[in-house]
């Protein structure tokens, strides 16, 4: 194994959190830099430009409204994934770096610094091609979603939605300037029980994911790290957040928690 550090690039978030604990217990003291949150404003009016007013409208009402009534009826499923898949939610407690972007000078100063075998990223913006080339390691993501027909967010979900159950997955790949674009490392697929829904998916993901991005890692500090485009041979496309009104029908029309 490599003398060399492994870098933990994130959000300050759950996942951060449960991703940063599964990695210290296998690789021990792991450094942390941490992305402070871009203006809610901001995010909302790129997203418009984008999407339209209405869509963006009906995803902020899913977020406000549906999301926490799944949340408080799924308290005790998440707490059984958790326990059964030992996922660490708590505090980082160890120093961190905390940086405006992960695109500044600043963070690219500290991964200099660090100088690190391995840099894992977990929920961050866009990485510039200047951030990854501040280093020579490599950079890994886990993405909730089989790559490349379920890049952007909530993968599971929406293979869910498209009745392709056997596309519920974790991709582990390589991360580049693209949109979770990178080469794929390992896609592990679950499976969902009636119990699951919305809010639960993002733990299924992580617990599925975890034991390949251990894996992946190791490989990485010891040169054997192998990847490949596209191994099943799916279309890609970009998802994004469901509306309001979007969850509903699809709940009624296919069952889709």
């Amino acid at each position: 194994m490599s003398d060399k550090p492994i870098v933990l690039l994130g959000a300050d978030n759950l996942s951060t959190r449960i991703v940063f604990h599964a990695l210290s217990e296998d690789f021990g003291a792991i450094h942390v830099i941490l992305e402070r949150p871009g203006s809610r404003v901001q995010m909302l009016l790129r997203r418009r430009r984008r999407l339209g007013a209405l869509k963006v409208l009906g995803q902020a009402a899913f977020a406000a409204v549906v999301v926490p009534y799944l949340n408080l009826l799924a308290r005790a499923r998440i707490d059984e994934i958790k326990k059964v898949h030992h996922l660490d939610d708590s505090p980082i407690g160890e120093s961190v770096a905390h940086v405006d972007t992960v695109n500044s000078d600043e963070c690219r100063s500290i991964l200099e610094a660090y100088a690190p075998a391995v840099v894992v990223v977990n929920g961050t913006r866009i990485i510039s091609a200047a951030t990854i080339d501040a280093v020579p390691a490599p950079f890994l993501n886990m993405h909730a979603g089989i790559t490349p027909l379920y890049r952007g967010v909530h993968g599971g979900y929406w293979a869910l939605v498209d009745g392709r159950r056997e596309l519920v997955g974790t991709t582990v790949h390589l991360v580049d300037t693209g949109i979770d674009t990178g080469g794929v490392i390992a896609q592990p697929t679950f499976e969902i029980s009636s119990r699951d829904s919305f809010v639960t998916y993002p733990y299924l993901h992580l617990a599925a994911g975890l034991p390949c991005l251990r894996e992946a890692i190791r490989q990485a500090i010891n040169g054997e790290l192998r990847c490949i485009s596209n191994p099943r041979g799916l279309a890609s496309q970009l998802r994004y957040h469901p509306t309001a009104w979007g969850y509903l029908l699809g709940r009624l029309a296919r069952g889709v928690r």
